[in-house]
């Protein structure tokens, strides 16, 4: 196994739940009348907190029309849309190969929030999957590096040892800050020329070829 500890984002690189996003943050903004945000805008800020995600994708937005999109999106999101939201081929199968190490760990780095991310564990009976995870609601946002360094602390894991694997510059970036190996996955938002920047180590064009070269 290449490394003691693999910290994976989930949107986008576990978890096909980018149409769902999309979908939930346009209705927010016809709900508020902010108008129709385009689908490329929306996909960009996947992987940001909401906040961030939110004033970078409606600028100048002021804080009580800010707070009634979040409102709105995580009303959608939890209640009004039904797009399904099914891990990426591979993904149970991968996880449980590296599992099966038994001295690797695993963990989630995410901008969803704490209840969200728990939700989701609990829908798709998946929290046991990972030793420790952080969302950006309980530390900053991606691309700050501190949810990382706040896993390795908590894991007890240099940072020349464990490895990002994300589909997003944000993913890619918070890692390199700390000088940590990156892998991008190209399946998820960001296009390859735009992850290729943030110099991975590795670029896997899907789930099972990501393990097969964690696994090597």
């Amino acid at each position: 196994m290449r490394y003691r500890l693999m910290i994976f984002d989930w949107d986008g690189t576990l978890m096909d739940s980018v149409a769902r996003i999309v979908a939930c943050m346009q209705a927010a903004g016809r709900d508020i009348g902010w108008g129709e945000l385009p689908e490329a805008s929306v996909r960009d800020i996947i992987g940001l907190g909401l906040p961030e995600a939110i004033a970078k994708l409606c600028p100048g937005i002021d804080p009580d029309r800010a707070e009634a999109l979040r409102s709105r999106y995580a009303y959608h999101f939890v209640e009004g849309d039904v797009t399904p939201m099914p891990f990426y081929p591979g993904v149970a199968e991968g996880i449980a190969r590296l599992r099966g190490d038994g001295r690797t760990r695993l963990a989630v780095a995410t901008g969803k929030s704490r209840r969200g991310l728990d939700r989701i564990f609990r829908e798709s009976e998946c929290g046991h999957w990972f030793h420790a995870s952080r969302t950006a609601d309980e530390t900053r946002s991606k691309p700050h590096p501190q949810m990382l360094e706040e896993l390795l602390d908590e894991l007890g894991v240099p940072a020349e040892e464990a490895v990002m694997i994300g589909d997003t510059e944000y993913d890619l970036e918070m890692a390199r800050a700390l000088g940590m190996d990156r892998v991008a996955v190209t399946y998820g938002v960001h296009a390859p020329d735009r992850l290729a920047a943030s110099r991975p180590v590795f670029t896997a064009e899907a789930f099972p070829e990501l393990i097969d070269w964690l696994h090597a």
